[in-house]
């Protein structure tokens, strides 16, 4: 019998629909905050664990053999040293929210295009602006190119929701020359053969590319390379008048390079949804800005979000059990 243990809140619905992938697996459902709320009989019995934070020390987990995370980014749990045991699989949910982020990135493009920020200061202020047919003209979506710094499973369901506005999509990706997408993707969603993609620059030239970009969005994940990727240089480059929309992680665009361009006008404006720290300082001067809108880290947030990770966590115990790899294995050298 192999013993799943899940360390979060997770419904008796999606929970028995784990249990009924096959009579091979027991599922436990044990929330907790802290290693030690879990007994440790369940630690030496569990095999797969799906978690959210609760990472136990190898010795605490001797049968654990693979760690589903709860999350697409797992960086802070990179020190973990379980995370480097040999024998233990990691993976992440990277795919399984893109549905979700993908439409907040389109909302913040049609948000900052529109001038809805000033629009909203308008209204605030019982205001109908003599000249608001010159101050409030639009930068339409329609007709516009997008570039998009990483064309992975959030990045392809961008170009995909982007595809009847009629725009150019431009993006980076690792390996540009293999525009094929072999992660996970949920029927219907993504660019799983490349093909909504216009052109794919690899990282190199990232600045090449958004000197033609009027809307340029963030999603690649944070590693080493993509630390600070997003910075001075970068924003010298890119075309006057473009709007910056940030969904990936608070340390790849520099905040205080973001800063200064904002207040330099380099930027029309931006959308930002991760920060360098979080929650964001109340006197962070990004909350003063006009031209920029400020969420609280919750592009993936979803009511449908526990059965994503399930139906993506269902498809790897489908191939755990078959001894095929599974999705979303992190890979060290990568970072990701």
């Amino acid at each position: 019998m192999i013993e799943i243990l899940i360390t979060f809140p997770l419904s008796d619905e999606l929970a028995n629909r784990l249990r009924g992938i096959s009579p091979q697996i027991h599922v436990t459902v044990s929330p907790a905050k802290k290693v030690e709320e879990i007994p440790s009989e369940i630690w030496g019995k569990t095999e797969i664990l799906f978690t959210d934070h609760i990472i136990p020390l190898p010795n605490k987990a001797p049968n654990l053999k693979w760690i589903q995370f709860l999350f697409s980014g797992i960086d802070r749990w990179l020190e973990a040293p379980i995370v480097s045991t040999p024998g233990v699989l990691i993976t992440t949910l990277s795919g399984a929210g893109v549905s979700q982020m993908a439409e907040h990135a389109i909302m913040m493009m049609l948000a900052l295009g529109h001038k809805l920020p000033a629009l909203s200061v308008s209204q605030r202020n019982s205001e109908w602006s003599k000249d608001r047919l010159e101050r409030f003209v639009p930068l339409e979506v329609r007709g516009a190119t997008v570039g998009i710094i990483g064309y992975g499973s959030v990045g392809r369901q961008i170009a995909r929701l982007l595809e009847p506005f009629g725009v150019t999509v431009l993006a980076t990706k690792r390996d540009a020359k293999s525009p094929v997408d072999n992660g996970y993707t949920s029927e219907g969603l993504g660019d799983p053969g490349g093909n909504l993609v216009h052109r794919l620059y690899p990282a190199e030239a990232l600045k090449s590319m958004l000197k033609l970009c009027d809307f340029i969005i963030v999603s690649v994940p944070l590693t080493k390379m993509t630390q600070g990727m997003v910075s001075t240089p970068v924003f010298m480059s890119i075309k006057p008048g473009a709007y910056l929309i940030d969904i990936s992680r608070g340390k790849v665009v520099d905040q205080s390079s973001l800063i200064k361009a904002l207040q330099e006008g380099k930027l029309a404006g931006a959308a930002l949804d991760v920060f360098l720290e979080e929650p964001l300082p109340a006197d962070n001067p990004l909350w003063g800005m006009p031209n920029v809108i400020i969420t609280p880290h919750l592009a993936d947030n979803s009511s449908r979000f526990d059965l994503q990770a399930c139906e993506l966590f269902s498809e790897n115990i489908h191939r755990y059990l078959a001894g095929l790899p599974l999705f979303n294995q992190y890979n060290p050298e990568l970072g990701y």
